[in-house]
């Protein structure tokens, strides 16, 4: 089965606008059980800070309550890792490291995410970065 580290980015649209490619990926993951998600306590927090900064809360109407019940539900829903691996991979943003931690130790083979310090990797010890839009594409095969 796929195995795949969904960076906060991702999350974050799926929240924001659930018709889109994010959204979708979320869907596939719930409704089908189509890949295997992989997690970590560092990219949840994330999450749920960024769901929480006001720029990102003008685009939704969770309250504070609910986004943690929703990130509570998706960390649950993960397989997660214990975050011990050191590395340094990604040079201009070296906070990205932790999604290429929890890939390689949640032996993930992708790596989903809109940012551009990551799908410039492209790959990483086996890991793949890709778009959204990418991944969704190898989901609807």
């Amino acid at each position: 089965m796929i195995r795949a580290v969904l960076d906060a980015n991702i999350y974050i649209s799926a929240c924001i606008r659930p018709q889109g490619p994010p959204g979708k990926i979320l869907r596939f993951l719930l409704e089908n059980r189509a890949f295997h998600l992989v997690g970590s306590a560092p990219i949840f927090d994330e999450v749920r800070r960024g769901l929480n900064y006001p720029r990102v809360r003008r685009y939704h109407s969770l309250s504070a309550e609910e986004i943690d019940r929703w990130v509570i539900a998706l960390a649950l829903v993960a397989e997660s890792t214990e975050g011990r691996l050191k590395l340094r991979a990604v040079e201009r943003d070296p906070d990205d490291d932790k999604y290429l931690v929890a890939a390689l130790e949640g032996r993930a083979g992708y790596l989903v995410s809109g940012d551009s310090d990551l799908l410039e990797l492209h790959e990483y010890k086996g890991v793949r970065m890709i778009t959204a839009q990418a991944f969704l594409r190898i989901l609807e095969k």
